[in-house]
């Protein structure tokens, strides 16, 4: 057993100059949340112990290793992007050593595959002041009439002037400000919903406008380079694990993977945390405080009942599913590194030939690989492999000519069923904040109430919430507790 905190007598060796007694912390969960508030609290000089029931770090942002018949790939469970405005995010890739690894476009530009008419359109900005950083995109955006692209201005003239945190937004739908506001279904298709599918999890109709007035305000309305895209130019595992395990090892931050907490008891002013590595292998841990980092029905079984009013709430927080295919071609069939796709199925496509490690492997120079980001994937998430195969091929070979008559190497799935929270209509008034009512006791996680969708962002601004409450409960001044993003 590796974890250990405070009075339990499970004491580590302290790193150099950090007080013997320093207050105890257990971290539970080693998601982006969790190690984001173990970092901050290590950093602050507390005896920190990260426990996490996987085998690794990084929650829901991962690789594993797949053997295919182009050779043994590096897999991510899924893509995930950041854009620039993601500032606690790419915060966390600087405190791990990462941020050349996952770098941003010089400015954002998205092309847009019309598949009806097999034409290209692009979204992309100039350096001028918002908004007119987008006009000259807007004005010739292809996939829109005239008076469509017209009506998108004054929607977003409309946008720009709500506050996204006010809870009456909260309790509309998108979908309903945007026909209110004459946007077409195309319109909504070409244009809103290809970016809020791809942010929130959700189609307009399903969406919280208090949630999509963050996204768009913030990412397109915030400042012209606030929508620049970034993504991992090496597997995720290599960011969030490996990197991840350097950084908490080297803060002093104890690891105790395959580890869960069973049972969390208020004791002595402090905290028992039962912790367990198997049936029959169980552990006490004492700490002064613990962060909860996990999703809401876990986040629930574990708080005491006295911890939150209305702890049920939690689960009234739906989840939402991201499906993602996977498919090696024998031949370079997409020229760009990404491309989105209206009057489709297909929604985001990435190449993740070189992040793979499919170009380094002998015989394979001409392959490809291509991720397809499927959001909002209810009605396809548990369909049978040999059914997604047979309807997306096609429409890859409808959108990529190149791919007609190519071989496939291998096709496989990736299914996250509980990817993000649901971001509905009312999710607001249910997000509880990093202070629970029991002192000692915080909350961190991608669904707690940041004001942001269920983005990586939103994942390491709880985390900074839950330390910097747990900091200042513990005594800390203002001047030191972990500093907020923008």
């Amino acid at each position: 057993m590796t974890s250990g905190a405070g009075r339990s007598g499970l004491r580590h060796d302290l790193p150099s100059g950090r007080p013997a007694g320093a207050a105890a912390v257990v971290v539970i969960g080693g998601g982006l949340a969790g190690t984001t508030a173990a970092l901050a609290l290590a950093d602050a000089g507390l005896r920190v112990t990260l426990v996490e029931g996987r085998p690794r770090l990084g929650g829901l942002v991962f690789s594993f290793r797949r053997e295919s018949g182009a050779g043994e790939l590096t897999v991510d469970n899924g893509q995930h992007v950041f854009l620039r405005c993601c500032t606690a995010y790419s915060r966390l890739l600087e405190r791990l050593g990462a941020a050349h690894l996952v770098p941003l476009q010089d400015r954002m530009d998205v092309p847009v595959l019309d598949a009806d008419r097999m034409r290209l359109g692009r979204l992309r900005r100039t350096a001028l002041p918002v908004p007119l950083h987008l006009a000259g995109s807007l004005a010739g955006y292809p996939h829109l009439s005239p008076a469509e692209r017209a009506g998108v201005v004054r929607a977003t003239l409309a946008l720009k002037g709500l506050d996204p945190a006010d809870p009456a937004l909260d309790r509309q739908d998108f979908g309903s400000w945007l026909r209110r506001h004459g946007q077409s279904a195309r319109a909504v298709e070409a244009l809103w919903d290809l970016v809020g599918i791809a942010t929130l999890n959700a189609r307009a109709g399903d969406a919280s406008m208090g949630l999509a007035a963050k996204v768009f305000k913030t990412g397109l309305l915030s400042a012209p380079g606030a929508a620049d895209i970034g993504w991992a130019r090496v597997p995720l595992g290599d960011v969030h694990d490996d990197l991840a395990r350097t950084a908490l090892e080297k803060a002093g931050v104890r690891i105790a993977l395959r580890t869960r907490a069973g049972s969390l008891t208020r004791r002595d002013g402090g905290w028992q945390v039962t912790v367990e590595k198997g049936p029959h292998d169980s552990e006490q841990l004492t700490a002064d405080t613990v962060v909860l980092a996990v999703p809401q029905r876990e986040a629930h079984a574990l708080l005491p009942d006295a911890a939150l009013d209305g702890k049920d709430r939690l689960l009234d927080i739906g989840t939402a599913p991201i499906l993602n295919l996977h498919v090696v071609y024998d031949r370079k069939v997409l020229r760009r590194p990404f491309f989105a796709a209206v009057g489709s199925p297909v929604q985001w496509v990435f190449d993740r030939t070189d992040a793979s490690g499919l170009t380094g492997l002998p015989g394979q120079e001409r392959s490809q690989y291509l991720a397809v980001s499927q959001s909002a994937a209810q009605e396809e998430i548990d369909q049978p492999v040999a059914k997604l195969r047979a309807r997306y091929l096609p429409e890859l070979e409808r959108l990529l000519p190149a791919a007609r008559g190519a071989r496939i190497h291998d096709f496989f799935v990736t299914r996250e069923r509980t990817a993000t929270f649901a971001p509905a209509p009312g999710v607001g008034r249910l997000r509880p904040a990093a202070r629970t009512q029991t002192p000692g006791l915080f909350l961190a996680g991608a669904w707690t109430a940041t004001g942001w969708p269920a983005t990586m962002e939103s994942a390491v601004r709880s985390g900074t919430a839950a330390a910097r409450e747990a900091l200042s409960e513990l005594g800390f001044p203002q001047g030191h507790l972990p500093q907020e993003a923008a």
